[in-house]
């Protein structure tokens, strides 16, 4: 069993598609999960302010923000400046360049990111490999952490590891036999970290294979949370180039 175990991409809030609890800390105590980093729904289905006004309110040291970053040109953006972002004390931030609408790559995107300098959170059917690559490409100090990667693209993930190594993989949904080992092989527990997406994705099944996983005590230790630290300490180093 992990010492400590952290989830790393966990929603709070309703969603507008089912009935789903909006509190996530019954689950955290129902599963042995100590601490989540979470992200408002309403910063992802609605309005990125409003869902960051409400997750920054929340106000409980066991549900850590990660707000929702939408660069763009004065009057586009959320919020209104880069440099209004280090106010909110987050140490990870998300982007979800299809739900705003927004180039990834692009020269604005990257002026702000170089400038916010914070790790950044991203689910893949946001991007695609082949973008994240060239997003770390422009800026090399860059730490992202995929989320939700699924099973069924291991090649084009392991692919963009490789050439990427600011690239940190969430594992909960990893979920075929031995891929997770096979991802801590080839390029170390270190950069898997532990996390669910819950409660739209399941979480019960990602706390399952965490318990179960064919590692040693302190590989698996680094997924369930220390991986997470690692990704949150290392110093940026994010200008364009």
């Amino acid at each position: 069993m992990p010492k400590l175990v952290v989830d790393a991409h966990r929603l709070a809030g309703p969603v507008p598609f089912d009935d789903l609890p909006v509190d996530p800390r019954a689950d955290l105590d129902r599963l042995g999960i100590d601490r989540a980093l979470v992200t408002h729904t309403l910063s992802l289905y609605a309005d990125a302010q409003a869902g960051n006004d409400a997750l920054l309110a929340l106000d409980d040291p066991r549900l850590v923000p990660v707000p929702v970053v939408v660069p763009g040109v004065p009057g586009t953006s959320t919020p209104a400046t880069p440099g209004e972002v280090p106010a909110w004390g987050a140490r990870l931030i998300r982007l979800c360049p299809q739900r705003h609408r927004f180039d990834l790559t692009g020269s604005e995107t990257l002026r702000w990111l170089a400038e916010i300098g914070l790790p950044l959170a991203i689910d893949l059917e946001e991007t695609s490999p082949a973008e994240l690559a060239t997003l770390a490409r422009h800026l090399p100090g860059q730490r992202i952490l995929l989320l939700n990667p699924g099973y069924r693209r291991l090649r084009q993930v392991a692919a963009l590891m490789t050439e990427a190594p600011g690239v940190w993989l969430e594992m909960g949904t990893v979920n075929t036999q031995g891929a997770v080992e096979w991802l801590a092989e080839r390029f170390g527990a270190e950069r898997l970290v532990f996390g669910t997406g819950a409660p739209v994705a399941d979480d019960c099944g990602p706390r399952f294979l965490l318990d179960h996983l064919a590692l040693t005590p302190a590989e698996t230790d680094l997924i369930a949370a220390g991986s997470l630290d690692l990704l949150l300490s290392v110093s940026s180093g994010g200008a364009a180039r």
